[in-house]
């Protein structure tokens, strides 16, 4: 369920986002670049977490 609800909410911020950002600069909103980008940056969100360790880094810095 929760990839869903990331689905959904990306889905809403990024044609947020894209609207705002296209209407500052004077350019026509289109849905289906808004989509595209909307489903690349979900894939994004749920890769991350996979290549991020969990453990904390053991050594300890000098400073």
């Amino acid at each position: 369920m929760k990839y869903v609800w990331t689905l959904f909410w990306t889905f809403l911020l990024v044609h947020m986002l894209s609207y705002v950002a296209g209407s500052m600069l004077g350019a026509p909103y289109d849905f289906q670049t808004s989509a595209i980008l909307a489903v690349a940056a979900t894939l994004l969100i749920y890769v991350i977490p996979v290549i991020l360790p969990d453990e904390p880094a053991d050594k300890k810095a000098i400073h």
